[in-house]
C-alpha cells in the first residue's frame, strides 16, 4: 500500500474506476493513521497515570455499582479505640482486655510512682501524718530505650595439675569458649544481625548505616559492614538456605516471579546492564511457608528450570514465556495480571460512553472471579475445587466467548489485553484442577515486594558475591516473616549458634534451625 503522504499527493485522473480505488485506499490509510494516533494517545494517558496518578488498581464502587472488592484496612477512617470505661454501681471500671491491654500485655512494665514529698505529708488542719488511701493509674506510655554499644571481652583460663607439673607429662587444659561468628573481627552475632536487619528489612543502605555507627561512637566503614554480611551469609546462612531449597522443590504448589537488579562488577557485563533476582515460594497448602530468592545474571527461563529441578506440581507464574522451560509441571496463569491489562486500558481512556466499555467489562469479569474466590476462602481443598467448578467454570466460559466477539484496534491497549488473554488461555484455568491452587500469583508478587522496595534505597549491588549474599539473607528474612518470627531474633539466633554447630558432619542438626522448628519458635516467635 502506498504511504498516506503519497496518496494525498495524487490528483483525480478522470477515470472513475481509478479515482474510486484511490479514494478507497485513501480512506483505509486514513483509518490506519487515526488508529495509530489513538494508540499514541492511549500510551500518553497511561504514562501520565503511571507517573503522576495513583498506583492502585482497585475497582471504584461507582464503576460497578458494588462495594469495592479490593478494599483494604487503610480505606477505613477513624481513630483507634481507647480503653472503654463502663459505669458499674457507682464506680468506673475498665472493660477487661481492651485493645490497648492486648497490645501491651507482653511488654515489661516499669511503674513510675508519684508520691507527695515528705514536707507535704502533714494535714494542714491538725498536723497529723497523711496515710495512703488509694492508688490511681493516670496513664501508660511506651518508653524507647536507644541501643548502646558494649565491648564483650572473652577470657578463658588455663588449668594445670600441680603434681604433674614437675613430671615429664604435665597436664594442662583450657576452658571452653564460644566460637566467633567471624575470626579476627569485632563482629558479633548481634551486631551482624543488626546490620542485616536494617538493610534487608528496613531498607537502610550501608553508607547510611556507616553514619549511624559514627553517631554511636565507633567508626565502621561500609566496606567492613559489607564484609560482615557477605562472609556471615556464606559461612552460616547458605547452609540453612540450601536445606530450605531442598524442602521447597518437594512441595506440590509453588509461586515464581523475577525482578531486575543491577550488579556493578558482574564479570563480562557492563555496569548498567540488568541482572535478575528470582523469587520462589510455596503456596497456600497449610504447611510452613518457604520464601527463597536466587540471584542470576540473566532472565533466561533456564534459571527457573535449573532451580526447580525435581519439582513436579503446580507452578503459578505471570505471562513470561521463559517459564515454559520448566518441564514436568502444570503451569497456572495469573488472573491479577490479566485484570491489570484491562485496568490499564481503562486508565488510558480509550472509549467514553454511557455504558460499560469493553475494558470495563473485561475487568468486571475478573472482579467477579475474585469475588467468588473471596467467598470460598477457608473451605477445605476438595470443597473449594467443587465450588469453583460450579460457580467459576460457567463464568470463565462466558468470558472466553465474550472475548472472541471483540475486534480491537491493532496495537491498542485493549488489543494487547485480548492478545495476552488468548496467549495465556492454556494456563488460566489450571487453578481449577486443585483446590490448593490460587487464582493469581499475588503471593509471589507480595513476597518480592520487600526486595523491590529495598532496591529503591540501595539501588544496586556492588559485586556478585554481595548479590548472592543478599539473596540468601532475603530468603531467611522473608521465610522468617512468613512463619511469624521476630526477624532480628532469628538472624541473631542463627549467627550465635551456627558457629558451634557441626552441620558439615551432621546435617540433620540443621532441622532444629528451620523457622518452624519448636526450638526456633520458642526462642524467636513474635508474642501476640
Amino acid at each position: 500500500m502506498n504511504s498516506f503522504e503519497e496518496l494525498l499527493k495524487k490528483k483525480p485522473t478522470g477515470n472513475k474506476e481509478e479515482d474510486t480505488a484511490c479514494i478507497t485506499e485513501l480512506q483505509s490509510a486514513l483509518h490506519e493513521v487515526l488508529g495509530e494516533l489513538k494508540n499514541q494517545d492511549e500510551i500518553i494517558r497511561l504514562f501520565r497515570k503511571k507517573q503522576f496518578g495513583s498506583s492502585s488498581e482497585r475497582t471504584k464502587p461507582d464503576e460497578t455499582g458494588q462495594t469495592n472488592l479490593f478494599n483494604e484496612a487503610e480505606a477505613e477512617t477513624g481513630e483507634a479505640p481507647e480503653p472503654v470505661r463502663k459505669t458499674g454501681r457507682g464506680f468506673m471500671r475498665t472493660e477487661p482486655k481492651t485493645g490497648r491491654e492486648k497490645l501491651l500485655e507482653h511488654l515489661p512494665i516499669e511503674e513510675c510512682v508519684c508520691e507527695l514529698p515528705e514536707e507535704e505529708m502533714q494535714c494542714p488542719h491538725c498536723g497529723s501524718k497523711l496515710a495512703k488511701i488509694g492508688r490511681e493509674i493516670i496513664r501508660e506510655e511506651l518508653e524507647y530505650v536507644p541501643a548502646k554499644l558494649t565491648v564483650i571481652r572473652y577470657i578463658r583460663y588455663a588449668y594445670a595439675c600441680p603434681k604433674c607439673k614437675k613430671t615429664t607429662h604435665p597436664y594442662i587444659v583450657k576452658s571452653a569458649a564460644p566460637s566467633p561468628v567471624l575470626n579476627h573481627s569485632l563482629a558479633s552475632a548481634s551486631s551482624v544481625a543488626y546490620v542485616m536487619y536494617r538493610k534487608y528489612v528496613n531498607g537502610m543502605p550501608l553508607y547510611r548505616q556507616e553514619k549511624d555507627w559514627e553517631q554511636q561512637g565507633i567508626a565502621l566503614s561500609r566496606t567492613t559492614l559489607a564484609n560482615w554480611i557477605i562472609r556471615c551469609a556464606e559461612d552460616w546462612l547458605f547452609p540453612i538456605r540450601d536445606v530450605l531449597h531442598r524442602k521447597l522443590v518437594q512441595r506440590d504448589i509453588l509461586h515464581c516471579d523475577e525482578t531486575p537488579v543491577q550488579v556493578l562488577k558482574e564479570p563480562g557485563k557492563k555496569a548498567e546492564s540488568k541482572s535478575y533476582m528470582w523469587l520462589y515460594r510455596t503456596g497456600e497448602d497449610e504447611k510452613p511457608p518457604i520464601v527463597l530468592y536466587d540471584y542470576k545474571p540473566s532472565r533466561s527461563g533456564e534459571n527457573a528450570a535449573n532451580y526447580l529441578t525435581g519439582f513436579q506440581g503446580y507452578l503459578h507464574t505471570d505471562g513470561y514465556s521463559g517459564y515454559n522451560k520448566v518441564t514436568g509441571i502444570t503451569r497456572c496463569g495469573c488472573w491479577a495480571h490479566l485484570r491489570r491489562y484491562f485496568v490499564d486500558t481503562i486508565e488510558a481512556g480509550t472509549t467514553q460512553g454511557a455504558g460499560f466499555t469493553n475494558a470495563e467489562i473485561g475487568r468486571n469479569y475478573c472482579d467477579q472471579l475474585f469475588a467468588i474466590e473471596k467467598t470460598l476462602f477457608g473451605l477445605p481443598d476438595e470443597q473449594r475445587k467443587e465450588e469453583r467448578l460450579k460457580l467459576e467454570k460457567p463464568l470463565l466460559e462466558a468470558f472466553w466467548c465474550w472475548l472472541e466477539t471483540l475486534n480491537p484496534l491493532r496495537g491498542s491497549r485493549l488489543g494487547k489485553a485480548v492478545t495476552y488473554a488468548f496467549g495465556q488461555k492454556p494456563y488460566m484455568e489450571n487453578y481449577l484442577l486443585d483446590g490448593r491452587c490460587s487464582i493469581s500469583n499475588n503471593l509471589a508478587e507480595n513476597s518480592i515486594r520487600p526486595f523491590t522496595v529495598g532496591r529503591k534505597n540501595w539501588l544496586f549491588s556492588d559485586t556478585v558475591n554481595g548479590a548472592k549474599a543478599s539473596a540468601a539473607i532475603y530468603s531467611l528474612v522473608e521465610t522468617a516473616k512468613a512463619n511469624g518470627l521476630n526477624i532480628y531474633a532469628y538472624l541473631n539466633y542463627l549467627l550465635l549458634y551456627m558457629p558451634d554447630t557441626d552441620f558439615h558432619c551432621h546435617p540433620e542438626l540443621l532441622e532444629d534451625l528451620m523457622p518452624w522448628s519448636q526450638r526456633i519458635l520458642d526462642a524467636c516467635k513474635i508474642e501476640s
